[in-house]
């Protein structure tokens, strides 16, 4: 049973990656970086969130570090594809972290386990959850950000997750 759940997290896990790797499909790196909203958001921005989003919570499931406290001052740059990214390297980016959150996932010891998460600003008690509700927080990222995608794609080109994938 214990496996089978595991299994189904990480395909959860890869079915939403795929939806926003549709999402951004057929995009260049200029693409990626424009506004196409009032908001701030850009596909490549986010991309860029949902890469260190991820390794920051399988971070957290890895260390369960009693004592760590969120450093908010890294978050500047937290939206933004960087000049020096591309939308295919953040992809690709992705891809390796996409498999090191499937390895944890499926080596670690327990998905009952509790483990500490960092103190915040907005959450300076510790706070304890267990293994399972953090790998399902990395999937609530990655679905409620592939909206945002979705609505900027939307904007840019008339594409979203629903077309059929482009080469």
């Amino acid at each position: 049973m214990a496996d089978r759940e595991r299994e189904d997290l990480i395909a959860m896990l890869a079915d939403q990656r795929e939806l926003f790797r549709i999402t951004v499909c057929g995009i260049d790196d200029e693409q990626a970086r424009k506004r196409t909203t009032v908001s701030e958001l850009t596909l490549g921005g986010l991309l860029h969130h949902l890469i260190n989003c991820e390794r920051h919570w399988t971070s957290v499931i890895a260390t369960r570090d009693e004592h760590a406290e969120l450093d908010v001052s890294k978050f500047a740059g937290e939206y933004v594809m960087a000049p020096d990214e591309t939308v295919q390297g953040l992809l690709d980016t992705w891809d390796e972290v996409a498999a090191a959150t499937a390895e944890l996932i499926r080596t670690v010891d327990g998905l009952d386990t509790s483990i500490p998460t960092p103190t915040a600003p907005w959450t300076p008690e510790r706070i304890w959850q267990t293994v399972r509700f953090t790998i399902l927080h990395i999937l609530r990222e990655i679905a409620h950000h592939s909206g945002h995608a979705d609505i900027i794609r939307e904007a840019l080109d008339g594409q979203n997750s629903t077309y059929s994938r482009v080469s």
